[in-house]
């Protein structure tokens, strides 16, 4: 499915490990759940954060609306595991929608060709 990009969709997970992460499907204050608002099977560029910010993950993956609701990981593009997934330890992980510079390659082309 294609990718998609959505504002302000943020939820956490107590996943552990490396695999697909079970998201709580209810988004923090002044946020919006995955479920509410991304079409499932659809691909998705995401931050998945540890609370103290010691573990970190920015890649692609695939969201699915099922119980529990789940993003699979399928290509990290910048990680705090030498950009390789990371294996979170317990405890509560924010999973956030992001516009990641893998979305910003190629626009130096399209700024030289715009203002030059």
């Amino acid at each position: 499915m294609a990718l998609e990009r959505k504002d302000r969709i943020k939820d956490t997970t107590t996943t552990t490990g490396t695999g697909t992460v079970s998201l709580s499907a209810s988004a923090p204050t002044g946020f919006r759940s995955f479920v509410s608002t991304v079409t499932s099977g659809a691909t998705v560029r995401y931050l998945i954060e540890s609370a103290d910010l010691t573990e970190w993950e920015v890649g692609e993956g695939v969201f699915t609306d099922a119980t529990p609701d789940t993003l699979t990981r399928v290509t990290v593009y910048a990680s705090s595991n030498s950009n390789n997934l990371v294996s979170f330890a317990a405890g509560t992980k924010n999973v956030s929608l992001i516009f990641s510079a893998a979305d910003l390659k190629g626009l130096d082309f399209l700024v030289n060709q715009v203002f030059n």
